[in-house]
């Protein structure tokens, strides 16, 4: 890695220190994973700076101290199954799973999801991928032990909710022109806790209305 990427790397992960980032298994796999790599090669300079980037399909790439904040929120441990909405670069799966966690993941872009697919089987070939909807979740692999969804959505879909084990968290930043982010902890199936955590602006979770079912991927 050059060198000059390196230290701007170690800078980053100063800044999320001070803005309050304090597990440690996190700022660990922002060690291990190289932002630079999700992003043309012109935006390098901007890498590491704690700023959202643009990548395709006129999505960004989130801010670190976001996907770091919500990663905390996650209280991830190894070996647990993640679901992921929103695959958008791929940096967020790659976080997940330099944690140890099992990650599956879905986008709905398909020039994302082939460009996420090709880079994270070089990074991490555990991470499986799908295109489709974000609001259907990913059910052939449920249920699972935590939920992030990386886009705005309108409401919490109830296919994630019935996805989640008992127990088990999902992060999920809710609201329409900007969203509050969200914690739910899944009691049973009826009951759910849930905590909020601060006003934040993403990207709009979509349903996937012009997917060609006929795509192979």
């Amino acid at each position: 890695m050059d060198y000059m990427l390196l230290g701007a790397k170690k800078k980053l992960i100063s800044t999320l220190r001070e803005k309050g980032i304090s597990d440690e298994q996190v700022l660990a796999a922002f060690d291990k994973v190289d932002r630079h790599l999700f992003i043309d090669s012109f935006l390098w300079n901007k890498a590491y700076e704690d700023t959202a980037l643009h990548i395709y399909c006129d999505q960004t790439i989130s801010q670190p101290s976001t996907v770091a904040f919500q990663t905390m929120l996650l209280q991830l441990k190894p070996g647990e199954k993640v679901l992921e909405i929103g695959t958008g670069s791929g940096f967020q799966a790659a976080i997940l799973g330099a944690m140890g966690a099992r990650v599956f993941t879905v986008e709905r872009h398909l020039e994302l999801f082939s460009k996420a697919k090709s880079l994270l089987s070089k990074i991490n070939d555990r991470i499986i991928l799908r295109f489709g909807d974000g609001f259907q979740g990913f059910e052939k692999y449920a249920p699972y032990d935590k939920i992030i969804v990386t886009c705005g959505a309108p409401e919490i879909p109830d296919a994630l909710l019935q996805q989640l084990k008992p127990g088990g968290l999902m992060v999920i930043p809710v609201g329409a022109d900007s969203q509050v982010m969200k914690r739910i902890t899944k009691i049973d199936e009826d009951h759910y806790q849930e905590e909020e955590f601060g006003n934040f602006n993403f990207v709009p979770m979509l349903e996937a209305r012009v997917i060609n079912r006929n795509q192979k991927i």
